[in-house]
């Protein structure tokens, strides 16, 4: 798995934007079989950067209606990337 498949995207919510500009802590969609050490190795060849530590969450899929039909949207797996104090990321 290269660096481009772990990383599936930045999530810049509210909530991701103040976390980057007081705890220095980015949002990402990552690859649902990717682990900590993967994670850490991609944001850093990506991005430049030098990571702290990284927590890990799996997102359950939400149950969704359409008509009579009931259906469940894709899991995913979110990873908070925190990164040491001389270091930031530009996601705009």
């Amino acid at each position: 798995m290269d660096d481009y498949n772990i990383i599936v995207r930045p999530l810049v919510t509210e909530q991701g934007m103040h976390f980057a500009s007081t705890r220095s802590a980015y949002t990402f969609e990552v690859n649902s079989h990717a682990n900590k050490t993967q994670i850490r190795n991609a944001v850093e060849r990506l991005y430049s950067v030098k990571v702290k530590k990284v927590h890990t969450a799996n997102r359950l899929g939400k149950q969704r209606r359409r008509g009579r039909h009931i259906g469940r949207t894709a899991g995913w797996k979110k990873a908070i990337v925190y990164l040491h104090a001389d270091y930031h990321i530009d996601l705009f």
